[in-house]
């Protein structure tokens, strides 16, 4: 089985009608790693494997949009299905956060990564870099099976994708359109998704975190255009295969 990326949610901020916030199941022919859990996330997730069926999480940021899930996921893993010793990876403000919230171990083993760690899940080899985010925010590149997908989590263009290094696929925030002024500092435009995607040179882009209300088909466009080449919007429950 190729690697893929299934979306579990995609809205920037909070969650659209019927939707979800961040998440993503990444998979190999023997490996499931959750990466990021925002609200609404955990009930998409077993649409498509059980919580057992989980090798690990990753989260990349301490914003709520990305991480609430956790606690719930824990409770469902302790009291309902007997399960433990989840691998967690995320940064260290992420964690504290949720240890504020509730007991971590040992349903889960947190572990503190930060810009330019590598980690290995079963055959799947992860590499964090610090994008540009008012937090700590970690860029996730996922490979195995010859095939590497790149997630740009939250960051401004101010981070290069190109960090993540050669990608088949890159899932990038499109979370403003060129119209936009607020927040251009924190957050990429669609067309800024598409001029990183193609000054990395990766081979796909998919555009992802866009607020409730925008206008997908605009941004896939605006990302068409800077890209030079076809673009596709994120969409709850579609699969990417490298």
């Amino acid at each position: 089985m190729a690697l893929s990326i299934t979306v579990l949610g995609c809205s920037g901020t909070y969650a659209a009608a019927g939707g979800a916030c961040s998440g993503y199941l990444v998979r190999s022919g023997t490996t499931t790693v959750l990466v990021d859990a925002g609200p609404g996330t955990l009930a998409n997730v077993q649409q498509h494997v059980g919580i057992d069926g989980l090798d690990a999480v990753v989260v990349t940021h301490e914003h709520p949009d990305h991480w609430l899930e956790v606690p719930v996921l824990r409770n469902a893993m302790k009291y309902s299905l007997g399960l433990g010793a989840l691998p967690l990876f995320s940064t260290a403000g992420t964690l504290g956060l949720a240890e504020g919230i509730t007991s971590l171990s040992p349903t889960f083993l947190p572990t503190v990564v930060a810009d330019g760690d590598e980690v290995s899940v079963g055959d799947v080899s992860l590499r964090f870099s610090r994008t540009h985010h008012p937090v700590e925010t970690l860029a996730v590149r996922a490979s195995a099976d010859g095939g590497a997908i790149g997630y740009t989590a939250d960051t401004s263009a101010a981070w290069p994708l190109s960090e993540l290094g050669d990608l088949d696929l890159a899932v990038a925030e499109a979370t403003l359109l060129d119209d936009d002024t607020d927040g251009m500092e924190v957050h990429m435009s669609a067309s800024q998704a598409g001029a990183q995607a193609r000054a990395a040179g990766a081979r796909r882009l998919v555009v992802t975190h866009l607020l409730p209300g925008r206008d997908a088909a605009a941004a896939v466009a605006e990302a068409a255009d800077a890209y030079g080449a076809p673009v596709e919007a994120a969409s709850v429950h579609a699969t990417f295969v490298v």
